[in-house]
């Protein structure tokens, strides 16, 4: 049962009159405050959302993700573009710096950008924004990292596009410049791309050595390594929710972490869900599909929400389809 929106405004006042008296007895104690917050609800299966901020208003995305997070979903996410990329002119939330203000918004939900293109930082300074936005949100970010694909918005904004090769050789450089920062002291790093000199870093991630990396991309021969070498959690692509494709798919990227020396156990392989998937299907139908992709090696589900967030579809999906699915 959804708690009443008065029951939700008293527990976010104690939340933040405890987090403040917190505050004044503790000298940044980073960890202790980690350990002190619930954790967002974990099971074998986990499940998201995308609310697209495009289009939206900063109070329609700030409350789907207060409303994903208050129904125990596990994640939820924004999207990294300056414009929209439904081809509709209109305005675009940009996505990090909403991110930290949503983190700051939410209680246990695991947060970050779906994801992150790398064409528009340096790694270097992603490092330091993901650092406090884990910060912010006492160890919630899921790290999203990509190598860009909008080719208009690079040239709308005067940022180099380059080839489709180079954009996932720059990705190969910016993770390694991600984890050589995060990996405690000073980071010096000489890279065709990418150069750190004596870097230091500080604060660090709440969560060690860095917040879970999330890389998205199909490419095979750059993009899908790097994801078996070192993501926690590798994004791909279906064009619908065909178990076939997805078992083949998974079934590919397991061999190339095999290949590199990675037990492809240890990546979880996520998907976006369209809106379709649920909607156009009673709930018992929508967990069928899912279980038919869980089935089939993926264990991180996201469902993508365009602009107007179709409200009532964000509840069956929390409250009807989601529930029998965990274990």
């Amino acid at each position: 049962m959804r708690p009443s929106d008065a029951s939700i405004t008293r527990r976010r006042f104690l939340r933040d009159v405890g987090a403040a008296a917190a505050a004044l007895s503790m000298t940044g104690a980073t960890a202790a405050l980690a350990e002190e917050r619930p954790a967002a609800k974990t099971s074998k299966l986990r499940f998201g959302i995308q609310p697209r901020p495009e289009h939206v208003s900063w109070a329609d995305l700030s409350r789907a993700f207060r409303e994903a997070d208050d129904m125990g979903l596990d994640s939820a996410f924004t999207f990294d573009h300056f414009m929209p990329i439904d081809g509709r002119p209109g305005p675009c939330l940009e996505g990090w710096t909403s991110l930290a203000a949503l983190a700051a918004k939410t209680e246990r939900i695991k947060v970050g950008a779906l994801v992150t293109g790398n064409g528009y930082r340096h790694p270097a300074l992603l490092a330091k924004m993901a650092a406090t936005v884990d910060q912010v949100s006492n160890g919630r970010l899921i790290l999203g990292m990509g190598a860009g694909w909008f080719e208009a918005e690079f040239t709308a904004y005067g940022i180099p596009f380059y080839t489709a090769s180079e954009r996932a050789h720059r990705l190969v450089e910016a993770v390694k410049v991600v984890t050589a920062l995060s990996s405690g002291g000073h980071a010096t790093y000489a890279g065709k791309f990418y150069q750190l000199a004596d870097a230091p870093f500080d604060p660090p991630f709440v969560q060690r050595p860095h917040a879970p990396l999330l890389i998205g991309g199909m490419g095979p021969k750059v993009l899908q390594p790097l994801a078996a070498r070192h993501a926690d959690v590798w994004h791909f692509f279906l064009k619908g929710t065909d178990p076939d494709e997805a078992r083949a798919t998974i079934a590919g990227f397991d061999d190339i972490c095999r290949k590199v020396g990675r037990d492809p156990t240890s990546v979880e392989k996520a998907v976006s869900l369209r809106p379709q998937d649920i909607t156009d299907a009673p709930p018992d139908e929508a967990r069928s599909r899912i279980r038919a992709l869980a089935d089939a090696g993926v264990g991180h589900f996201i469902l993508s929400l365009p602009a107007p967030y179709d409200w009532t579809l964000l509840r069956t999906y929390a409250r009807d389809v989601v529930p029998p699915l965990r274990g």
